[in-house]
């Protein structure tokens, strides 16, 4: 009972800010709105950041920011010092499609980048305040790398080598993943096993309620694996929007994510695709989030 109200107070009060901000969050760009990222006239030379030698300049999604220092470039994500996931960005005048994952990838990137790509008006730090513990996140990425390290060997891997896989062992102990079927490196839609379908009950707004099945397009081969916004909304930092209904959120993340002392709403997001560490897999199935 306790957690529950806790939980109620919780919603209230992220709703509470929710209704005096627009759900663009951060991406409203202190008033600038959609032109943060899209520019209604003339790509980047309409916001003033430059790329005269792109050729598809503001081509795909109106995009307004300078793409032309990140074209062609080979990015190695996450992985033990090694080129684990590796995204090779597209090239100038190769893009195909505003919604291709790579490109969603770069696009992502030219804001979020801070090194190679640099941005004007982004501060570097998240206008949230990191829940219990306090202090902000980076969001320039390969900025917070680690001194002499590989700009994204410390970021959650992404791209079309980033599988989310199946476990048909469905035994915690046998692997990280859910007890479903397909994904991987196949081209086969992942079909939802006995434990998953539990999770979804339990965690309502997951990426798999959602029917986000395969999750991305990889220059057209569509597949189960991540990119950016599997994980993110860019349009909504306060709010998920799941078959309907709205879940509470915080930095854009796609589906419930509240930080809560003694909660597991942040552990379920993470659940979505690292089944082998939930607790259906676990034998725990009447946890709801909280």
């Amino acid at each position: 009972m306790r957690k529950a109200m806790l939980f109620t107070l919780v919603v209230l009060a992220i709703s509470a800010v929710a209704m005096g901000q627009d759900i663009l969050g951060a991406h409203n760009g202190y008033g600038r709105g959609c032109v943060m990222c899209h520019a209604p006239h003339s790509g980047s030379l309409g916001n003033g950041v430059g790329a005269s030698t792109d050729p598809q300049n503001g081509m795909y999604a109106l995009w307004g920011q300078n793409l032309t220092p990140l074209f062609g470039k080979t990015y190695n994500f996450s992985g033990d010092g090694a080129a684990t996931y590796p995204v090779t960005l597209p090239a100038s005048g190769t893009i195909s499609s505003a919604h291709d994952a790579n490109t969603v990838i770069l696009f992502c990137l030219s804001c979020h980048d801070g090194v190679t790509a640099k941005v004007g008006m982004m501060k570097g730090q998240t206008v949230e305040t990191l829940p219990i513990v306090g202090g902000t996140a980076p969001t320039l990425l390969a900025a917070a790398a680690p001194s002499g390290g590989t700009a994204y060997q410390n970021d959650h891997p992404v791209g079309g080598s980033a599988n989310v896989s199946c476990n048909p062992a469905a035994t915690p102990e046998s692997g990280y993943n859910w007890d479903c079927t397909g994904g991987g490196n196949s081209l086969t839609p992942i079909t939802t096993g006995p434990n998953q379908k539990i999770f979804i009950t339990n965690y309502p707004s997951s990426i798999w309620a959602s029917g986000r099945n395969p999750l991305a397009s990889f220059g057209g081969t569509t597949v189960n694996a991540v990119t950016c916004t599997t994980c993110h909304n860019q349009h909504s930092m306060t709010v998920a929007s799941v078959n309907g209904v709205n879940y509470p959120t915080m930095f854009f993340i796609n589906g419930q994510y509240t930080p809560l002392n003694g909660g597991n709403a942040v552990a379920q997001f993470c659940r979505n695709c690292h089944g082998g560490e939930s607790n259906e897999m676990h034998g725990v199935m009447g946890q709801p989030t909280i």
